[in-house]
């Protein structure tokens, strides 16, 4: 049987389909969840998407982390099930209180579209163990509120705990405190990331398939029961 990876989407989502796209290139079976249903269908993992939930109004996630079906996803993670936040979904993951620190308008304020090199950090996580320790990949940036910022001691804690899992390799795009492009939890199961990985999973149309390595991790996982 194939691992079930639910797909979130908002009102402004735009990602969802090319997640889903990506989950099942992988060899997963992605499942549509809707925000107003607090159901998530006995997935085995979740991906929170990319795009302008409400329409990013107040700040970019905050009023999609009251949406039914997040309340159900804060619950699942706190049960050890993976959950992966890309860019809003990111944004998502920090309002609801599953990931530190926010994020905020890019330095120079300039909405940012292009495909940048990650350094992966950490191997350790969910949706990071397919790749080595300190290779670089490639995966599209597209966001005006990338700017990862956290109280001191929170950074500190990051960098101490090896929870910074991507960070930017080829320049600071967007002026992220310590060029942080991802981060986790505590357990490693929950990992949010500015950057696109369901954008870059067949090199014919994306800059790379670099992006796959997060989505075979979730499913090794999964089946390893880990």
């Amino acid at each position: 049987m194939a691992v079930r990876i639910g797909v979130i989407t908002f009102p402004g989502t735009l990602d969802d389909v090319d997640a889903a796209r990506a989950a099942r290139l992988a060899g997963a079976d992605p499942v549509a969840l809707w925000h107003g249903d607090d159901d998530l269908k006995g997935v085995d993992a979740v991906i929170v998407p990319g795009g302008f939930s409400y329409g990013d109004y107040l700040r970019a996630g905050a009023i999609a982390r009251f949406a039914p079906v997040m309340q159900s996803v804060v619950d699942a993670a706190g049960k050890g099930m993976p959950v992966l936040g890309i860019c809003n979904g990111f944004q998502i993951l920090c309002e609801a209180g599953l990931l530190p620190g926010a994020l905020i308008r890019n330095e120079g304020l300039h909405f940012i579209c292009r495909d940048e090199w990650l350094r992966v950090e950490s191997n350790t996580t969910a949706w990071t163990s397919r790749f080595e320790r300190g290779a670089e990949i490639l995966i599209p940036l597209k966001s005006g509120e990338g700017r990862f910022v956290a109280p001191q001691r929170k950074l500190e804690e990051l960098e101490g705990e090896g929870r910074i899992v991507f960070s930017y390799a080829g320049g600071n795009p967007n002026g992220s405190t310590l060029n942080i492009a991802g981060i986790s939890n505590e357990t490693g199961r929950v990992v949010g990331l500015m950057p696109h990985p369901e954008h870059a999973t067949e090199a014919l149309t994306g800059p790379s398939d670099d992006g796959l390595g997060l989505f075979y991790s979730a499913i090794d996982s999964v089946l390893a029961g880990v």
